[in-house]
């Protein structure tokens, strides 16, 4: 997969500190706006460690995401609080066969072979179709969730938060959990004080809201 933020609110730790800042001063948006950014980026940590987070919605960004399943873009949409744009199968042809396979199919190599002539068989049936004149939004349903797909994606802090503490867990799907680890490196990159402390609960809080102890990634603690 290939994961790019293609745009985002200009420095956005700044913009969400001085956010952050307003509601607890009396000085006007110009005045606050004037701090240093060491005073704005001590208040914007204190204010994220609390759980205040509505200040971090006034940041947000926009990621373009290609060569994954829709599989995987089937999980994406299910957060709500987000703008998405994806390749659509009904208008675009797909004659040649892309597609994701599994690592636990990729590893073994007669169930790679076997899952390769199955997707080589479901193109020549879907150029088929579309050959006898079926438009693309009919023959389209042949297709798999296997399927490649492009897609836009836009989500304010917050709700990158909320991704990365659900899909940043080991017990994510293996495809989304890797879309959200590949996010979370780039928007740290952008926004190092919003972002420091994303991830899953186990990683940031402590505690695994799953208790699978089974997980390497268990807190110790909780096994006491």
């Amino acid at each position: 997969m290939d994961v790019r933020i293609i745009s985002h609110t200009p420095d956005p730790d700044r913009v969400c500190a001085i956010a952050a800042a307003l509601t607890h001063s009396k000085k006007k948006p110009e005045e606050i706006e004037r701090l240093d950014d060491e005073t704005l980026m001590s208040i914007l940590s204190r204010v994220i460690d609390l759980g205040h987070l509505s200040v971090v919605e006034h940041a947000s960004f926009t990621f373009a995401i290609s060569g994954v399943s829709r599989a995987l873009t089937h999980q994406l949409v299910r957060h709500r609080i987000a703008s998405y744009s994806q390749q659509s199968q009904r208008y675009v042809r797909i004659e040649d066969a892309r597609y994701v396979i599994p690592p636990s199919i990729e590893r073994n190599e007669g169930l790679r072979k076997d899952f390769e002539e199955l997707m080589e068989r479901i193109w020549r049936e879907y150029n088929r179709l579309l050959e006898k004149g079926i438009p693309e939004e009919d023959a389209r349903y042949v297709l798999p969730n296997a399927a490649k797909t492009n897609i836009i994606v836009t989500m304010n802090a917050r709700s990158l938060l909320n991704f990365f503490e659900l899909r940043c867990c080991m017990h994510a799907q293996w495809e989304i959990r890797e879309l959200a680890w590949r996010m979370l490196g780039e928007v740290r990159k952008i926004a190092p004080i919003i972002f420091k402390k994303a991830g899953p609960p186990c990683k940031t809080k402590g505690f695994c809201p799953e208790k699978k102890e089974e997980c390497p990634w268990y807190p110790k603690r909780d096994r006491t």
